[in-house]
């Protein structure tokens, strides 16, 4: 069973016991969290439908921090002399997703596993 999720302004494939790094969610090591919007849930049925995901939520832990890739830039301003060099490091929570709750199930969705 797996979610999509929509944290950060990007989504992540999420599964139980899998580990990801999101934007900074502001809250302390050990805390659980919520991510509410659920954009798809994989299990016995496949919800994508917003009605049948209003229901559906994914938990998580946080259980630690990272940082992402340093970025190096370089800004130029021809024939001024002009030079900039910077750098970026993003910071992550590092969050353990511990449930996945679907929704309810809508009337007439079909099983994947149920042959046609």
């Amino acid at each position: 069973m797996y979610a999509v999720i929509a944290t950060g302004g990007k989504q992540e494939r999420v599964e139980v016991g899998s580990r990801v790094n999101v934007e900074l969610l502001g809250v302390a090591e050990g805390e659980e969290v919520s991510f509410a919007p659920v954009l798809l849930v994989d299990a016995d049925t496949v919800l994508a439908a917003p009605s049948a995901l209003e229901g559906a939520s994914v938990s998580g832990r946080v259980v630690g921090a990272a940082k992402g890739p340093k970025i190096v830039g370089f800004t130029y301003k021809a024939k001024a002399r002009g030079r900039r060099r910077f750098g970026h490091r993003q910071h992550y929570s590092t969050v353990e997703i511990t449930g996945i709750a679907a929704g309810t199930t809508p009337a007439g969705a079909r099983s994947r596993r149920a042959k046609a």
